[in-house]
């Protein structure tokens, strides 16, 4: 339970923050757009937080068996977010009435920013786990 409670804080957190910065400063969203589709991802975020979290997971043991180097881990972490995440946010950003051309901005623009996003929201979501006292993340420092 724990688990999945600090998945979703740290999903919806941290979504909202950079997906509100990318449509706002990078997509040529207005603050109203922004606003709406980030009110409506909370409740997609919540729904995909922890199936997300499992799948993150899954794809950091994969990159580990090729390689325990750091680098891998942030491979995996970017490669996640990007394979994960790309669909719904289309989907939202359709469902709020961006147009294409936005959509494929932001889309395009969010993946281009995963090297980042991914590892950062990865370290974002370790953090969580620590915070929510999950095993096997807790005893870490």
């Amino acid at each position: 339970m724990r688990h999945a409670a600090a998945d979703t804080f740290a999903m919806v957190v941290f979504c909202f923050i950079t997906g509100m910065m990318i449509e706002v400063f990078v997509s040529g969203m207005t603050l109203q757009q922004s606003l709406a589709s980030r009110t409506l991802s909370i409740p997609v975020n919540i729904a995909i937080a922890w199936p997300y979290g499992v799948f993150r997971d899954w794809m950091i043991r994969q990159g580990t068996r090729l390689s325990p180097q750091g680098w891998m881990k942030f491979a995996s972490d970017m490669l996640a977010y990007v394979l994960f995440q790309s669909p719904v946010y289309a989907a939202i950003l359709w469902v709020v009435g961006a147009d294409a051309d936005q959509i494929m901005t932001a889309v395009a623009s969010n993946a281009v920013v995963s090297g980042i996003l991914g590892g950062v929201y990865g370290q974002f979501l370790e953090a969580c786990r620590r915070m929510f006292k999950v095993p096997g993340y807790y005893q870490q420092a």
